[in-house]
């Protein structure tokens, strides 16, 4: 018997709402061992799940007023008559978990990490803190086990397993049990105790059913919908499942999905949240609560949508471009109070693309040769921008003869570099990226970028039009690139790098994912010899151009970047919620020069390209 004493040594950090959700927890698994066919098989086991069953009770009763109180305590009641009356360990352990379940609906407590850890980590984390008692295997034989007056648990054991969610794990790991050797692990970081639950987890589970619920989890879409995120992952018992699928099925997924709880929530599992979201949004706009309804929206894009974004990018650009005008669409129109039904149709309409999404990112859509394409074009097409700015820099100090700058432009884009490779770090092991994150960054690096791109075009056009550029060099150029601007232009080179490396890494952790790891490398060292090729040529070439004709064909290149980028940025921020959506429908949307079907971006292009035509024309009207 596993005795547990929830009284006043139960620590006082331990919310009230937490003990009764284990205290349900532990009635509907363990009361089958305390009555058998309405007899009672242990009457000291009887006695504790009426005892337990009155302190649910009473627990409830104390927790702050809401109205969904009165429903739990009638809930509570009923679990207590079924206890009393002997009722079969089906019917209680249904009773226990319907009750747990709205207790956590009404009275809400944190149920599952941010982010997982690898597996491999719980195995460290168990082999460390659990093995010596539970064993390697998990089965209750650990070398400490017989010295222990109470056994350990055997997590191997499939019909108790079945009865269990991984939530229920980590509140033991966390809290421990009182009235046994099982200490509480809440000095070990929250991350741990997650992976550490996960593993425990998987034992009653065998490696072959892990790979059938992989294949199963892969070819049917529809078991998705019952483990649409990790909320549901760590809540979820494999009985309680097996309910919608079967306890074959259910004993498969949940023995991969608790091996890869990463698997949840990811592609076509986010696309879940994007309908969701939708459904949402147009629900409480039928309310006449627009503003939740556009953030309802933004979250469908923000929370659900970018997090494939990167996968669907490399596996169909033109569908992904093809929802994100959609979605932006969406939310513009409920900025400008659209009729319900009008909103409806176009939630049907995403729903249509969304279909064709999935499809796009079953594992069948992949291959070698797609995701060598993906790989080399995703580096080539990000990198192109910053390679063509910072080659442009180096080419302009070169000609100036300011050799000893050129190492600000250097520190820069190597940092650049570096902060990527810490941001991947963080993206797979610490905190991820959010959608919001990822947007903001994007736009905002574009817009600084932009500004500072349209000084330096005007300047440069207004150098090109000047004679004597040899004495200008000589007595100007020591003035010009003091130690200020040359950290100025060590911050350039960072933030238009940066900017490409951080959407390269979003791309590629989501490739990396599909496998064909020999493909994505081989993509991307050939997108690398393609841009160390156009570097040399471009280098090469400005050494041939005379100065004037250097700084002319400059200051046009970065005039373009400056219109692309002002374009891109701003509609990145419209991505992120910070600005508004005005749609004009008859402007088309070419994402690679930054033109974008909105009021917004078109204005923030236009007012460059004046910028630089009123800078240009002052240039050529100082030389006349």
């Amino acid at each position: 018997m596993l005795a547990l004493v929830f009284s006043g040594s139960a620590r006082a950090k331990t919310s009230d709402i937490e003990i009764t959700w284990r205290l349900l927890d532990y009635i509907s698994v363990d009361y089958a061992g305390a009555v058998s066919h309405g007899s009672v098989s242990s009457p000291s086991e009887y006695a504790e799940q009426k005892e337990f069953a009155a302190t649910i009770a009473a627990k409830l009763a104390a927790l702050p007023a809401k109205p969904e109180q009165q429903a739990l305590l009638t809930q509570a009641v009923g679990l207590q008559r079924a206890i009393d009356g002997k009722a079969e360990a089906k019917q209680v352990a249904e009773l226990a978990q319907g009750l747990a379940t709205a207790l956590l609906a009404a009275y809400p407590v944190p149920l599952a990490p941010k982010k997982v850890r690898n597996f491999a980590r719980g195995t460290a984390l168990f082999a460390q803190n659990c093995a010596s008692c539970h064993g390697v295997a998990g089965d209750g034989h650990g070398s400490d086990a017989a010295k222990l007056d109470t056994p350990p648990i055997a997590f191997t054991d499939a019909d108790r397993a079945r009865q269990r969610s991984v939530f229920a794990l980590y509140q033991v790991i966390t809290q421990g049990l009182d009235g046994t050797a099982m200490p509480g692990f809440d000095g070990l970081p929250a991350d741990d105790r997650w992976a550490l639950a996960f593993y425990a987890g998987h034992f009653a589970f065998s490696d072959a059913a892990a790979t059938e619920g992989e294949r199963l989890w892969r070819q049917d879409e529809r078991l998705h919908r019952f483990i649409p995120d990790l909320k549901s992952l760590v809540g979820t018992t494999p009985a309680a499942l097996a309910g919608n699928i079967g306890q074959h099925k259910a004993d498969a997924l949940m023995a991969y999905l608790r091996r890869h709880p990463d698997m949840v929530g990811q592609q076509t599992g986010s696309l879940s949240l994007v309908r969701s979201r939708l459904a949402e949004s147009l629900v409480v706009y039928r309310a006449g609560d627009r503003q939740r309804a556009g953030e309802l929206a933004l979250s469908a894009y923000l929370d659900g949508f970018e997090q494939i974004e990167p996968t669907l990018a490399v596996r169909d650009r033109t569908l992904l471009e093809r929802i994100e005008g959609v979605m932006g669409e969406y939310r513009a129109a409920i900025q400008s109070g659209e009729t319900a039904d009008s909103l409806a149709d176009r939630v049907r309409v995403l729903g249509d693309l969304l279909d064709d999404a999935e499809a796009a990112l079953s594992p069948d859509a992949a291959s070698g040769l797609s995701t060598f394409l993906s790989a080399a074009t995703i580096l080539l097409r990000e990198g192109l921008e910053a390679l063509l700015i910072v080659v442009a820099m180096i080419a302009f100090l070169r000609k100036a003869e300011r050799m000893e700058v050129i190492r600000y432009v250097h520190a820069g884009w190597v940092g650049a570099l570096a902060a990527g490779f810490l941001t991947w770090v963080a993206a797979i092991w610490v905190i991820g990226i959010s959608g919001a994150s990822r947007e903001l960054t994007e736009g905002f690096g574009s817009v600084f970028a932009a500004v500072v791109l349209l000084s330096v075009g005007i300047w440069m056009h207004g150098k090109a039009q000047a004679d004597q550029w040899q004495h200008y060099i000589q007595e100007k150029m020591a003035k010009a690139l003091s130690g200020g601007s040359a950290w100025f232009l060590c911050a350039l080179a960072f933030v238009v790098v940066y900017r490409e490396v951080f959407e390269t890494i979003l791309f590629y952790a989501a490739l990396w994912g599909q496998g064909n790891g020999g493909a994505i490398l081989a993509g991307a060292l050939s997108a690398c010899a393609i841009l160390a090729a156009i570097a040399w040529i471009m280098l090469r070439f400005s050494r041939r151009l005379p100065i004037g004709k250097f700084f002319i064909y400059s200051s046009w290149l970065m005039a373009v970047l400056t219109v692309v980028l002002a374009g891109k940025g701003v509609a990145a921020l419209q991505e992120a919620g910070i600005v508004s959506i005005a749609l004009l429908r008859w402007v088309p949307r070419i994402s690679l020069v930054g033109l974008f079907p909105t009021a917004q971006t078109v204005a923030a292009q236009v007012l460059v390209i004046t910028a630089l035509a009123v800078g240009f024309a002052l240039n050529r009207r100082k030389v006349a």
